[in-house]
This record gives C-alpha cells, sequence and structure tokens, in this order.
C-alpha cells in the first residue's frame, strides 16, 4: 500500500508538471514578452538525452555561461566527448558506414560491462533503428524461396514482411501459451525437420526476447538450449534484444544471448550471432531518431565484408540516431 501511495503521488506531480509547463507554454505563445525565455524543454518525461542532442547539434551554446546552469554537468561532459568524436564536431556530416568510432567503442564497453565478457567495437554496425539491421541480415542469408528462416509465432510483423521482401520461406515455430510462450526446442526440432522435408534450407533462427507480443523473458537455461540447438545445426542466431529494458517482473531477469553462448564457452568459431539492439523501445521510445546497431560476432571475414558493402550502399546511419544509440548504452549518470 505504501508503495502504491508512492506511485500515485509520483504519477500526480508528473501530471502536474506536465500541465503547468503546458500552460506556461501557452502563455509564451499569447504574450511572448511576459518571459525572459521563449521556450520550454520538457524533461518530466525521462528525456535525457534532449538535453545531450541539444549540446550536439549546437555546440557553440557549450561555451555559454548560462549553459552551466541549465544543463547538468554530465550531460555537457557527454556531449563533449560525443562531440570530440565526429569528424569535425558536426552531426550534419556523413560517418563512417559502419558508424562513428568513438560511439562504437562506447556502445562496445557497455556491452562488456552488461554481459562481463570482451566486446569489439569492430563487430558494431550502427543502423537506422533495428529494421534496417534485420533487412541486412536477411538479404544476406536469403537467395531464393528455397532458404528458410525460423520465426515464432506470434512474432514481430518485420520478420515474416522481411523475409518475404528478400524471397525467402518464413519457417514458423509456435510459442506456448499454457507454459507463459514459452520457446520449445522439441518444437524447433520438429519445425526444422518439416522444413527440411519440403526442401528448404533453414538458415537462421529469430529469437524476440523479451518477447513481442509475448512478453515473456527466457530463463537462462532455456537460452543455453537454443544456443545449443542453433550451433549443433549451424543456425545463424538472430536476437532480437531490443526489449531489453522492459522487464518489470522481479524474478524476471534479462541476459543476452552473446553473454549466455560465451558462459558455456563458445567463442567466435563456434557459433554465428547477430544481436539487435534499437533506441525505439525499453524506456527511451525514441522511435522517430531511428537508432540502433547490430552485433555481429562469429563471421568471417568475408561475410563481414559483404555486410559491410550493404551498410556503404547507404553511406552511414543518420548522426543523431548514432549519438543516441550509445547514450541508450551508456546514458547520462
Amino acid at each position: 500500500m505504501v508503495d502504491d501511495a508512492i506511485t500515485m503521488d509520483i504519477m500526480n506531480g508528473m501530471k502536474l508538471i506536465g500541465f503547468l509547463s503546458q500552460k506556461l507554454q501557452q502563455e509564451i505563445q499569447a504574450k511572448p514578452e511576459a518571459y525572459p525565455f521563449q521556450e520550454i524543454l520538457y524533461c518530466n518525461i525521462g528525456n535525457p538525452q534532449s538535453l545531450v542532442l541539444a549540446l550536439c547539434d549546437h555546440p557553440a551554446i557549450l561555451a555559454k555561461s548560462e549553459t552551466q546552469a541549465l544543463f547538468s554537468a554530465d550531460s555537457i561532459e557527454q556531449a563533449r566527448k560525443i562531440l570530440d568524436q565526429i569528424p569535425r564536431r558536426a552531426t550534419g556530416a556523413y560517418s563512417h558506414s559502419q558508424g562513428i568510432k568513438g560511439l562504437r567503442d562506447t556502445i562496445a564497453a557497455a556491452i562488456e560491462a552488461r554481459d562481463s565478457f570482451p566486446a569489439d567495437p569492430n563487430d558494431i554496425f550502427m543502423t537506422d533503428g533495428a529494421s534496417p539491421a534485420v533487412h541486412m541480415m536477411m538479404q544476406s542469408l536469403i537467395k531464393s524461396e528455397k532458404d528458410g528462416i525460423l520465426c515464432p509465432i506470434p512474432q514481430y510483423p518485420l520478420y515474416s514482411a522481411s523475409i518475404a521482401l528478400h524471397g525467402g520461406t518464413l519457417v514458423p515455430y509456435y510459442l506456448d501459451e499454457a507454459t507463459g510462450w514459452g520457446l520449445e526446442v522439441s518444437e524447433l526440432k520438429k519445425q526444422l525437420q518439416e522444413a527440411k522435408s519440403n526442401g528448404i534450407t533453414v538458415r537462421a533462427l529469430v529469437v524476440i526476447n523479451p518477447g513481442n507480443p509475448t512478453r515473456q523473458v527466457l530463463a537462462e537455461e532455456n537460452q543455453k538450449a537454443i544456443v545449443e540447438f542453433c550451433k549443433e545445426e549451424g543456425l545463424v542466431l538472430l536476437a532480437d534484444e531490443v526489449y531489453q529494458e522492459n522487464v518489470y517482473v522481479p524474478e524476471k531477469k534479462f541476459h543476452s544471448f552473446k553473454k549466455v553462448a560465451r558462459s558455456m564457452g563458445y567463442g567466435e568459431k563456434d557459433i554465428h550471432l547477430v544481436s539487435f539492439q534499437s533506441v525505439s523501445k525499453g524506456y527511451y521510445g525514441e522511435c522517430g531518431k531511428r537508432g540502433g546497431y547490430m552485433e555481429v560476432t562469429g563471421f568471417g571475414a568475408d561475410v563481414r565484408e559483404h555486410i559491410y558493402k550493404l551498410a556503404s550502399v547507404n553511406l552511414c546511419s543518420n548522426i543523431t540516431g548514432q549519438i543516441l544509440a550509445s547514450l541508450v548504452m551508456s546514458p547520462p549518470k
């Protein structure tokens, strides 16, 4: 009851702040000369990234004395660090096709801190959200309708759509609602064998964890069984982990598939793994900024070169999205 009361007080406080700020914005629009400022930056809705982005997009204000009062010291420090990593300190310029090296360094360090296993910035490909990364991998994996991708049902429709777009075949595996939408390896084996009997060569397994729309969080033992299955069958494991911050049940805990695979003793040469992350989900919700990345591990130099060529077609992902992707993994403290 006490926790509920505190939560209600916080929510009411946020509503009040939102109401007052909107009322103030309307007064400014009606009578601009009434206040010594003309714009309100909304910070009551969990948007610290906008502070850092503002400093990166208009670095001239970093030199102004008023900035120290308007922005947190951490945001200012982080903005300076990010700008130093960007060529010509300009967020409007193209970057390396794989993404700004300094930002990839930040993401790799954050992955390493999260998983307690090494991460290489050269494994990181920055993309305009997770969706282009998924399309790049489907384009790389699928040659014809004889190539299949194991995909969960129910699933986020990006996967069925991208498989169809690139001319492949969706090989469904069904999550069990009765067991909390669990993923049974026996179901994977059944669908794999059925696909093979129909002349389909299954190339990869898609796992969405935490799940969408099922909201399940896989147990670590379940993940180990999935990793073992992919290793035995020679499948690429496509791990959609964009909901990793959306875990609200105390007894549930997110573990990345890379962490699970490494804890099993499997290294780069043992399993092909691609992990997707995005700024669109979690508590960030910055979907319109189109920021994301994929971590590509376990592939040879020829495959990596192919993926890099695909990334180069669009020159680079947008710089604002790259900055946000780094902030999602290493936010202002």
